[in-house]
């Protein structure tokens, strides 16, 4: 079951990097083992995936140390962190994907000891209930992290809102990647930004058509399992 989960996503990044006349090797798929133990997350490690991500700290570093035998996986955090839990965590990490207040990348910047790939935050379709920066906040904030050389901005990341149309989305995703370039162009060494977290089970394959070089996906993986 795992591994026909697999394949179908596979094959539907496949598909919307033709429609998008894109390489499926510019998107890495990202699995989201929170809702699955670690016996289950070792199955999808002997698969070939190795992109792995919690949403917590205490689960990411239980996984971490379950499968420790897998030396080439990456470590993703997409929960927003609270500032006092990132010494717990912040070096065990590969990337981080909810970078979205100054306070936070000056801790960040305090307990590394290495620097780490930041997706910025954005909230793009502006809802209330949402983390993340206001598109307009976006370039002060980025210029704000040039002494920190913890932090470096690899992207950004969005999510959008659930239960929303096809064409909504589209725009949602289209909008991000439009400030992506914004902030490409603005030519800083700490913040390259040339790749986009965005799209999840139920909006990756529009996700892709619009962009997105990492997609973050779990229940479409581990349905069954």
């Amino acid at each position: 079951m795992l591994a026909d989960n697999l394949n179908e996503i596979k094959e539907t990044i496949k598909l919307a990097c033709a429609r998008a006349h894109r390489s499926e090797t510019e998107v890495t798929l990202v699995a989201v083992t929170k809702s699955v133990d670690s016996e289950v997350a070792e199955q999808l490690a002997e698969l070939g995936v190795e992109d792995f991500a919690e949403n917590r700290v205490d689960k990411l570093l239980d996984k971490k140390a379950a499968l420790k035998k897998f030396s080439s996986i990456k470590w993703h955090l997409i929960g927003n962190l609270q500032r006092r839990k990132v010494k717990l965590v912040i070096n065990d990490i590969d990337y981080f994907h909810a970078l979205d207040s100054l306070r936070l990348a000056e801790e960040i910047q305090k307990r590394a000891e290495k620097a780490i790939s930041c997706f910025i935050e954005v909230n793009i379709s502006a809802e209330e209930t949402k983390h993340g920066l206001r598109k307009e906040e976006l370039k002060d904030f980025i210029n704000q992290l040039s002494s920190m050389d913890k932090i470096r901005v690899v992207g950004l990341m969005t999510m959008a809102p659930l239960n929303t149309d096809d064409q909504k989305l589209h725009e949602i995703f289209s909008e991000l990647k439009n400030t992506q370039n914004m902030v490409k162009e603005m030519n800083l060494p700490f913040a390259p930004c040339t790749e986009l977290s965005m799209g999840m089970s139920n909006d990756f394959s529009i996700a892709v058509e619009e962009g997105a070089t990492f997609v973050r996906v779990g229940r479409g993986l581990f349905r069954g399992a």
